[in-house]
């Protein structure tokens, strides 16, 4: 019997889930506060966000194509069978329960539910919250054939729809132009590079290799078996999710910058977010806000939750799938309820470790077919890239660490001896110079053989 041919309907469906998996409440408030930083300066800050938060997941996502992969395990594969392995753990766990998955949900309570509840009553309400939130997140994701169905064509959509009436109050009545509000100092002059680091927070680079099980589990569940098949459908749907990504960062952007002609810079773009919205609609637009924030939280908690337990389900099958899946839904309840700061100020520098490793890999792999995805160009460039990387960890954690003797004898290494240190990209030239080394000794094995 024939396989069957997919619709155009069914790219939509499967582009929805992918960019609902994505787009969670990170993605949501900090280009707005991004907007707010860069004020008339926020073209070159976009243009280094979107390298990071689309082109790069982009990437990340064909990568899996390229390679067959089903997911991140695959991707680092090539380095050796402990590295993979334990690089899908770092992974699975920073963008899981330890950091990205208890984040849909603080932030969500944060910027959507606090405001609504009387400050003595707020450490019994993110309890009883994520309960609630967990709890719906994991009734969804326990079928993974359901998957699809729940979160791209029913939860994703609600959620654009919601997003659409905000950008046009917001663009209908414009609070302020954006090129008349000025840059803080630090993108006054480098409004690029920061908006390039500032794309780290989405944590979409590792979710898109993270993602790449779900994806691959849900079009074969469509009834298409062939890798190339799986692949082609796989990079078509991610170019539909992550161009729409790119015009909702553009947009929240501007609008980001356009709330600095009537509201002060914020501390965070949720709250600036939530000012915007109560400016335009007062109570119900706060209701609004809290539909909207809640919808794209649980989206991608879904997303998140079903990827870490079908990743550890098949590289440790003797725990059952829903198992896995039960065991991160209680981690993520459980480090949600630290509260919203503590789980940002530890996970950035589990990000500064982890998302250079990730960007060599994807390059890597996409790039793979030109020199025959031969090991050895793989180990010399993770090798090199992880040595800095580890440095810009240990510089990036609290002060508990960072400002230690330790830490601060590693933060003067850093920033005496390393390029692009000040500027955060001092892996760069140890990432090209490994990958460099390793396809030149690649081409002398060649010639030798």
């Amino acid at each position: 019997m024939p396989e069957r041919k997919l619709t155009k309907r069914d790219y939509l469906v499967i582009s929805s889930m992918l960019f609902a998996l994505f787009f969670g409440a990170g993605n949501l408030i900090f280009p707005i506060h991004l907007g707010q930083l860069a004020g008339n300066q926020w073209l070159p800050a976009v243009l280094g966000f979107l390298t990071t938060a689309v082109f790069l997941p982009l990437l990340s996502v064909l990568a899996i194509s390229v390679t067959h992969s089903d997911g991140v395990y695959d991707i680092g594969r090539p380095v050796g069978a402990k590295f993979a392995l334990i690089f899908m753990v770092l992974i699975q766990a920073t963008i899981g329960p330890l950091f990205g998955t208890p984040r849909t949900a603080t932030v969500s309570y944060t910027v959507g539910i606090a405001p609504l509840i009387p400050a003595r009553y707020q450490a019994m309400g993110l309890l009883i919250f994520t309960a609630l939130f967990f709890g719906t997140a994991f009734f969804f994701a326990r079928k993974q054939n359901k998957i699809i169905s729940s979160v791209g064509k029913i939860l994703n959509p609600l959620f654009l729809i919601l997003l659409f009436v905000v950008f046009f109050i917001a663009f209908m009545n414009p609070m302020g132009d954006p090129a008349t509000v000025k840059a803080t100092a630090d993108y006054t002059s480098g409004a690029f590079i920061n908006g390039f680091l500032q794309g780290y927070n989405t944590m979409d680079a590792l979710g898109g290799l993270a993602f790449g099980v779900t994806i691959v589990t849900t079009i074969k569940m469509l009834g298409k078996t062939k890798d190339s098949e799986i692949a082609l459908i796989t990079a078509r749907s991610g170019v539909i999710a992550m161009g729409a990504e790119a015009v909702i960062y553009v947009a929240l952007v501007l609008i980001g910058a356009m709330s600095l002609g009537t509201f002060k810079l914020s501390a965070d773009g949720g709250v600036a977010f939530s000012q915007m919205v109560t400016h335009y609609s007062g109570v119900a637009g706060q209701a609004l806000l809290a539909t909207l924030i809640v919808l794209t939280c649980l989206t991608t908690a879904i997303g998140l939750l079903a990827a870490f337990a079908q990743d550890f389900h098949k590289h440790f099958p003797k725990v059952s799938y829903p198992t896995w899946l039960l065991v991160t839904s209680v981690l993520s309840f459980l480090f949600a309820n630290l509260g919203l700061t503590k789980i940002i100020a530890w996970s950035l520098p589990i990000l500064m470790l982890l998302y250079p490793i990730a960007m060599v890999l994807i390059v890597l792999a996409v790039t793979s077919p030109l020199f025959k995805n031969v090991r050895i160009v793989y180990q010399v460039a993770i090798t090199l890239t992880i040595i800095p990387a580890v440095l810009d960890m240990i510089s990036a954690f609290p002060a508990v660490i960072s400002q230690s003797g330790f830490g601060g004898w590693v933060t003067k290494l850093r920033m005496t001896y390393l390029p692009l240190a000040a500027v955060g990209l001092d892996w760069v030239p140890f990432a090209v110079v490994g990958v460099a080394c390793g396809l030149l000794i690649y081409l002398y094995q060649r010639r030798k053989k």
